[in-house]
């Protein structure tokens, strides 16, 4: 497993690296949501999703998410290095295309993206122990968030289950010495009942982390969405 913690200047001034507490939990949204915030304060955002598995499945690729969110003009391969159609751990990904995924690449092509942006949004793919390559060498998503040294924003989902990933996480990432920016629950109810509630309550409190809640979100109007000012930008 990889080393975890660096003491590596972050290659963006300003910025975050998404991750979840695993799929399908907003990761994209989330990442979404906040270049389109920083993109609408007059900021100049780039976005990366190093590692993009599923892009064969129906609908808009992630990476194309997060460009319309900016109003970026990077080109697909500047966004997403490594783009892969089976929906499948990004390490399964690669060898079943032949290549491995190099870390020192998707380490420059954040270093690119930050070069001419004010502020850099990186998603990260599945959870934080997913790994990028496996063994006899292995290098996981977390590894990858320590290396960019960006502040970490964790989505997970608001319902029943939520507090134990999430607790999870937060250990699995602070043992790795990253710093967490912020917890976001999504898609947020209209009317949260009394399990949503405790839930944003109790990772507060027990994850010592602040604790946002984004709405389902209309993806095909970013100009209507509600703004996601967190700290690190």
């Amino acid at each position: 497993m990889g080393s975890g913690g660096t003491d590596r200047e972050p290659v963006a001034r300003a910025g975050w690296f998404v991750t979840g507490t695993g799929t399908e939990v907003g990761k994209t949204v989330v990442a979404a949501a906040l270049a389109r915030t920083a993109a609408a304060a007059g900021r100049r955002v780039a976005v990366l999703k190093p590692v993009e598995t599923g892009v064969d499945e129906p609908g808009e690729p992630d990476h194309a998410l997060l460009r319309r969110a900016a109003g970026s003009a990077q080109s697909d391969a500047e966004i997403a290095p490594y783009r892969y159609g089976p929906p499948v751990s990004p390490h399964l990904a690669a060898a079943a295309a032949g290549e491995a995924i190099e870390p020192a690449a998707l380490v420059a092509a954040a270093e690119r993206a930050a070069a001419s942006a004010d502020v850099l949004v990186c998603e990260g793919v599945g959870g934080l122990l997913v790994p990028l390559r496996g063994s006899p060498d292995p290098w996981l998503v977390r590894d990858l968030a320590a290396a960019l040294g960006l502040p970490l924003v964790l989505a997970a989902h608001p319902g029943l289950g939520t507090i134990n990933h999430t607790l999870l996480t937060l250990e699995a990432a602070r043992a790795a010495g990253l710093r967490v920016a912020a917890v976001v629950l999504t898609p947020w109810p209209r009317r949260p009942g009394e399990v949503e509630r405790s839930n944003r309550e109790t990772v507060e409190a027990l994850g010592d982390v602040p604790v946002a809640a984004l709405p389902r979100l209309d993806l095909a109007r970013p100009e209507g969405w509600p703004p996601l000012d967190l700290p690190g930008a």
